[in-house]
């Protein structure tokens, strides 16, 4: 017959004596102090713990930022130049026409357009549309259609003086020496400078202020040359 071992009983008051007991010390129990933390170290945690304000850009702190594929710096370059157009283009006169129609009146623009390439062609063209992008379009169109070659000299200057007449307006057109530069206003300047003449001395006879007749008027004397 095995013995049976029986483990004796012990209280709960028995358990705790066999803890570690805390040292007394004239009769009170010794407390661990906390060390309580300094006003740097408290610094230093709330700078961790704050988060970085972030732009509403992302990183970059603006519309060209990291986030958003770079800015002026960062566009690509695919090495292609911007091609210039053939003819550079000025607008003379714009003006606003009425017709009448049968629930009223119905508003266009006529456009007036001078276009030259400052190498001897230059053209003038007129058109209306019910728009002003329109209009412009028309007349640079009408333009290209009506060109005309203008001989210019070695001194950038014609070869001898014109007259034309076209409608009310009359227009001459005298040579200048080289650097004396473009002695014409309105229409005229306009048109001397699209063709690539620098130096002409100009006059406006007629009494009319029409830039189309003054401008058509231009151009009619340019061809006698």
């Amino acid at each position: 017959m095995t013995e049976e071992t029986k483990i004796p009983d012990k209280s709960p008051e028995d358990t705790l004596t066999g803890l570690p007991q805390p040292e007394k010390l004239g009769g009170e129990e010794k407390k661990s102090e906390a060390v309580e933390p300094t006003a740097e170290v408290k610094v230093e945690e709330i700078k961790q713990e704050t988060p970085k304000p972030t732009s509403r850009f992302g990183k970059g702190g603006g519309r060209g930022g990291q986030n958003r594929g770079g800015g002026r710096d960062n566009r690509r370059h695919d090495g292609r130049k911007e091609e210039k157009p053939e003819f550079e283009q000025k607008l003379l006169d714009i003006r606003r026409t009425a017709r009448m129609v049968a629930g009223g009146r119905r508003f266009n623009f006529r456009a007036l357009v001078v276009i030259g390439n400052k190498k001897g062609k230059v053209g003038v063209g007129v058109a209306k549309g019910a728009d002003v992008t329109i209009a412009v379009e028309k007349a640079v169109n009408q333009a290209k259609k009506v060109l005309i070659e203008v001989p210019i000299t070695e001194n950038k200057s014609i070869s001898q003086m014109v007259e034309a007449k076209f409608g009310a307006a009359k227009v001459m057109l005298k040579p200048a020496q080289k650097g004396r530069g473009i002695i014409a206003g309105g229409a005229v300047r306009v048109i001397c400078n699209l063709s690539g003449i620098e130096n002409v001395v100009s006059k406006i006879i007629g009494r009319t202020t029409n830039k189309l007749n003054n401008a058509q008027a231009t151009i009619e004397a340019l061809k006698k040359l």
